[in-house]
């Protein structure tokens, strides 16, 4: 049986959250850029780290020290929970830093915004998202299954890997003005295949909701690669030709013309979003386009931003890293009791040492 979360108010949803990329497009006051003076507090944080050889996933913000910078990622921060849902911090000069620098250079960012959460059952916290010189499968728009998002491009792969973004509320407007009858659908329990991720005695599937929606804030959690894949299951019951509509209708909204926004990110780009506000797409947009040159390289981190919205337990699954925040991929051998993330500003992850050397490991045990 599927449950029922409250149902969406039927207004269409208000404020800097509801954004058209055609509109943004010619603005670009959603960029940062670096200046020198920040580029070498990145650098002399760099240094400080290797200097005192403290591991990876044992680096805190005060670990990675940004006397200015650090008030700009605030701002960053705010501006993805309470404004447009995403920023893109130009200018880092990826290519004078190894792939551990650039990782260590992220995560040290990352902690300055939030708690890092593992992305898969083993743990990992940082994840390198390559692409094969000839891949052409266009992606759709989706969230990931974090809070936040902060993506650091080492490689670009010309312009066939750009990435979409789509504001979550301009897309539910889209829905309430054109099928207002399946708005009803989002607030629906729906179930997401964890592929194979899942901890001993946990279904291979989670049930929840695709929306939440509290005031003018609205939170979507849409994949349907995994929401399609999830049919395998027998027990999973099966998707409704008005369940089908509804993700054809959240796909085209957030792929139009009029509400997607295209960037393509260069080496040394930064992107950050809010997953709940922000869907995103990464990779080639047409088939029949130029095949890439060169596969495009990009390191990736989930956040639990320090200062969060709330949201019911069913929304996000209960899921938990082991790390303190909420979402991600519970690796299948942390089993210390988790306490539901409550934000607050400036907590910091509790770590222990690595079992295994490496600066892209697991959760530590």
């Amino acid at each position: 049986m599927r449950g029922q979360s409250p149902e969406l108010p039927r207004r269409p949803c208000t404020g800097p959250a509801v954004w058209r990329g055609r509109e943004h497009a010619a603005s670009r006051a959603w960029a940062l850029h670096l200046s020198p003076a920040r580029l070498d507090e990145l650098d002399a944080a760099l240094r400080t780290v290797r200097a005192r050889g403290t591991p990876l996933l044992k680096v805190t913000a005060g670990d990675f020290p940004l006397p200015t910078l650090a008030g700009e990622l605030q701002s960053a921060a705010d501006e993805l929970e309470n404004g447009r849902g995403f920023v893109l911090v130009r200018g880092i000069p990826v290519e004078r830093y190894s792939e551990e620098e650039a990782g260590v250079l992220l995560w040290g960012v990352g902690q300055h915004l939030g708690i890092p959460v593992s992305q898969d059952a083993t743990g990992h916290m940082l994840r390198h998202v390559r692409d094969a010189p000839d891949a052409r499968a266009a992606p759709s728009p989706r969230t990931e299954a974090a809070d936040a998002l902060a993506l650091l491009c080492l490689r670009a792969g010309g312009s066939s890997g750009r990435t979409t973004l789509a504001s979550s509320a301009a897309v539910h407007n889209a829905v309430l003005a054109r099928r207002p009858e399946l708005l009803d659908g989002l607030s629906r329990t729906h179930f997401l295949d964890r592929h194979g991720e899942q901890l001993p005695g946990q279904l291979p599937w989670q049930a929840v909701p695709l929306a939440h929606r509290d005031e003018e804030m609205l939170s979507l959690r849409y994949d349907r690669g995994r929401l399609e894949s999830a049919q395998r299951f027998p027990e999973v019951p099966r998707l409704s030709s008005a369940d089908r509509e509804l993700f054809d209708l959240l796909d085209e909204a957030a792929s139009s013309p009029e509400l997607r926004l295209d960037i393509d990110l260069t080496p040394g780009d930064l992107l950050l979003l809010n997953n709940h506000a922000v869907l995103h797409a990464c990779g080639p947009q047409d088939e029949d386009g130029p095949r890439r040159e060169r596969p495009w390289h990009l390191v990736q981190l989930w956040l639990t931003p320090h200062q969060s919205r709330s949201l019911p337990t069913e929304f996000w699954g209960g899921e938990h890293s082991g790390t303190g925040g909420r979402g991600g991929v519970a690796p299948r051998d942390v089993i210390t009791p988790h306490t539901p993330h409550t934000p607050t500003k400036g907590k910091q992850p509790h770590v222990r040492p690595l079992r295994t050397p490496g600066a892209f490991g697991p959760v530590p045990r």
